[in-house]
């Protein structure tokens, strides 16, 4: 069971507080009766209408964790350990997009798949950054190439990325598409060969204080600005 506020919160029907007003005002029904009471718990058979539209509650979960290295972003594998396995067991559970086995750092973990469709859409345009350090010696003009797009191997134009060098051994980029190794792929164009990878922010979310290895649950206001 759920507490209803909390539960159409989840589903993108306002904010707290905007969803507790709605239920105080009376446009809530769970099983044609109006509930005033916004902590009124409720279950996925219940029947609930908003302004006598009905809607379907499904119990979402939304993790997000800091993956270790040796995990793979899949469901199930025979060879190595998955991402799954990092967050407590929920049905229908999935990575939202993919972090190699060498890379490090944020990922979502969802059953929401409308969320994870409109996240990893590319006219979204969603940002993920990423710290990575290198060898090599990267090209002068290597910030505005970014800027451009690069061309990756002949095979397509990097959308815009915006980059920053930190160092000769270090660096942040923001991109917004996901290809397959592209973060690796662009550093190789212009000069440099990453040895470690890590993702420190998708959209509004960053890693903050998590752990490597460790996880959290999303909060209400976190969901709602994912599916701004």
């Amino acid at each position: 069971m759920i507490r209803l506020d909390k539960a159409l919160a989840h589903m993108g029907y306002g904010s707290r507080k905007e969803v507790k007003e709605l239920i105080r005002k009376g446009y809530v029904k769970v099983n044609e009766e109006v509930v005033l009471n916004d902590d009124y718990k409720i279950e996925e058979t219940d029947a609930i209408t908003i302004y006598d539209e009905n809607i379907h509650y499904e119990t979402y979960k939304y993790y997000l964790i800091n993956k270790p290295q040796g995990y793979i972003s899949a469901t199930i594998s025979d060879n190595y350990p998955t991402v799954l396995e990092l967050v407590p067991y929920y049905n229908g559970l999935f990575p939202v997009g993919r972090l190699d086995i060498d890379t490090e750092g944020l990922l979502i973990i969802t059953n929401d798949g409308a969320l994870a469709h409109n996240l990893l859409k590319p006219k979204h345009e969603v940002e993920k950054e990423y710290y990575f350090r290198y060898t090599g010696t990267l090209v002068a003009d290597a910030v505005q190439r970014c800027l451009n797009g690069i061309n990756i191997n002949n095979e397509y134009i990097s959308k815009p990325a915006k980059l920053e060098i930190i160092n000769e051994e270090e660096g942040e980029i923001i991109i917004t598409e996901g290809k397959y190794h592209e973060v690796k792929r662009i550093v190789q164009e212009l000069g440099g060969e990453v040895i470690y990878l890590q993702r420190i922010r998708m959209k509004n979310l960053t890693l903050a204080n998590l752990g490597l290895g460790s996880w959290r649950e999303l909060t209400i206001e976190e969901i709602q600005k994912l599916k701004e």
